[in-house]
């Protein structure tokens, strides 16, 4: 029987969520890529006992995870959690979301419907084995259905006690504005946004949506901090065959060009200057934006999730540091 770590919240950082009283840690857990059917179970829950015994308590997935087929993530996470860890619930925060392509038909495609979000979270629920989520998302805007429309669905789930809180994913700062406005009026417990961020990948700074979301009492739960593994040493000195690029399991071989791998060494350089590997520095980086509550880690093998909580060691940085930092990724 799984007995976790005693020390486990001795070194982790815990960062409210926007102005809620939800209290996340600074690196989580997703579950997206191998936690699926493909993958071995006991090797799943071995990151996921990892991750918890650093002080990881939030668990981010969503109804569409898991490989071969969609909400395999869901279930075998509920067989961890069957196994030992559903003794740690009320330790968790475990999140799910919907939005995208889920079943066949008209009402399980990409959409934000109050039918869709509804039927899903009951479909995620009954996977895990839960009465409740803690967090469930909107993981995209749905052009086609009015934003008052999915904001009525997410607030009466809560209502229900399905889910603790409500959030949102995918969203611009327009999108975002547009449908706080309407959980205000709802008095939804809405506290977290969950876009795309990295050192590559800066498009919330050019939208303004963090400056909204910490304007607004709003937590941002990065994901792809690390711009699917390009901000790692992996590919310093090529593309190793066993890799997301190698295995071409990423969208991202294109921009790993000679510019690209000259940028990463010098990133490189300057987080060994720091005592850090790249890819601590570039998830440090990240928590450097005060609107940022957790980043939002992948993982193959336990030492990546080791390797990635490293980073709250050095969450500082000096000016000089941001300024050669910023001259190079623009």
């Amino acid at each position: 029987m799984y007995v976790p770590n005693d020390k486990r919240y001795d070194k982790m950082v815990y960062r409210r969520c926007g102005k809620s009283g939800l209290r996340l840690p600074v690196v989580s857990l997703g579950l997206w890529q191998n936690f699926g059917a493909g993958s071995s179970l006991a090797a799943c829950e071995e990151m996921v006992h990892t991750a918890f015994d650093l002080g990881i308590t939030h668990f981010d997935l969503a109804n569409n995870y898991g490989n071969p087929y969609n909400g395999s993530a869901e279930e075998n996470f509920g067989r961890i959690l069957d196994r030992g860890m559903r003794a740690y619930r009320d330790e968790l925060c475990i999140s799910t979301k919907a939005g995208y392509e889920m079943w066949p038909g008209v009402y399980g495609d990409r959409n934000g419907s109050r039918k869709y979000l509804v039927a899903s979270l009951d479909q995620s629920l009954k996977r895990m084995g839960l009465d409740y989520v803690d967090i469930y998302y909107h993981h995209i805007a749905d052009p086609e259905t009015p934003a008052e429309e999915t904001a009525l669905a997410l607030d009466s789930l809560c209502r229900q006690g399905k889910a603790l809180y409500v959030g949102i994913s995918n969203y611009s700062r327009q999108q975002t504005e547009e449908i706080t406005a309407i959980f205000r009026e709802l008095k939804t417990p809405f506290i977290i946004n969950q876009p795309s961020y990295s050192m590559l990948n800066r498009w919330i700074e050019g939208d303004r949506l963090d400056s909204f979301a910490e304007e607004n009492g709003i937590g941002l739960a990065v994901f792809s901090p690390l711009c699917q593994g390009l901000l790692t040493d992996r590919y310093l000195n090529g593309v190793p065959a066993d890799s997301r690029i190698g295995r071409g399991a990423t969208w991202i071989g294109n921009m790993l060009d000679d510019s690209m791998v000259e940028k990463l060494r010098k990133l490189n350089d300057i987080a060994a200057r720091r005592g850090q590997k790249l890819s601590q520095m570039a998830l440090s980086w990240v928590l450097a934006n005060t609107a940022v509550t957790t980043v939002i880690t992948g993982a193959s093998r336990p030492q990546q999730i080791i390797d990635n909580v490293g980073c709250i060691e050095r969450l500082d940085f000096s000016p000089e540091e941001m300024a050669e930092i910023n001259s190079l990724i623009g």
